[in-house]
């Protein structure tokens, strides 16, 4: 994922699947083994809902396992029971399948929330394309959720690369470039704006975003005149 913000956006499967979303989120399990023994484990949830997830671990605790579940992120617990181990269709063991014994939407942490609200999004998009709205309009909420989701995935991607130990920095440019491409974006869409005559002197904070517009073609030269010294 270095250098690449993916251009995935959740889908209305992922919704119809009861809001559950593939995040990455490291967890520490302890449960009882079957000789009394507790157990503590690192584990990753690779897909989750408010109601449970599926898990990435070495051990496979017997079904009807209780289980303590902590989120390393953010410290938080949850007890939890083991559903099932979950297979492919080839046998290959995918997962151990857990309930959260009291749902919740936050125990999973931030990229969770952020991806629920992203497929809602998305889930809205869907009704406004049906109720004719102007595609302008339509335009700019599809531009809106798609900056969401880029932003949803830089958060995920910071936490990641600090529980492993990489710098999480590497991030920043992404998003200075995320941004950058928004920003030419929306100054097409308001320079289409002006040639229709949609603006005029008593649009709302256009002197504001005039003055802002001069300070940051200012900024600009310099980087392009240091560039060429």
């Amino acid at each position: 994922m270095e250098g690449h913000v993916p251009a995935r956006s959740p889908t209305q499967t992922e919704l119809r699947r009861g809001s559950r979303f593939r995040v990455v989120v490291p967890i520490e399990v302890k449960w009882q083994d079957s000789d009394g023994k507790t157990v503590t484990e690192s584990a990753e949830a690779k897909e989750v809902s408010g109601m449970g997830g599926l898990l990435e671990m070495k051990s496979r605790p017997l079904a009807g396992s209780q289980m303590q579940l902590t989120n390393l992120t953010t410290n938080e617990e949850a007890p939890a029971r083991v559903a099932a181990i979950r297979r492919g269709k080839d046998g290959k063991v995918l997962g151990v399948a857990v309930e959260l014994l009291k749902p919740t939407e936050t125990f999973w942490g931030v990229n969770f929330q952020l991806r629920k609200t992203s497929a809602q999004l998305a889930s809205i998009e869907d009704a406004i394309k049906a109720g004719g709205v102007d595609p302008r309009i339509l335009r700019d909420f599809r531009d809106a959720v798609d900056y969401v989701r880029k932003t949803a995935w830089a958060v995920q991607e910071w936490q990641e690369r600090q529980l492993k130990r990489h710098d999480p920095h590497t991030v920043v440019p992404l998003i200075i470039s995320e941004r950058i491409r928004r920003a030419t974006q929306l100054s097409a869409a308001i320079s289409a704006d002006v040639a229709a005559n949609d603006v005029t002197r008593e649009t709302p904070g256009l002197r504001d975003f005039f003055k802002a517009m001069e300070r940051l073609y200012v900024q600009v030269s310099s980087v392009f005149r240091g560039a060429a010294e």
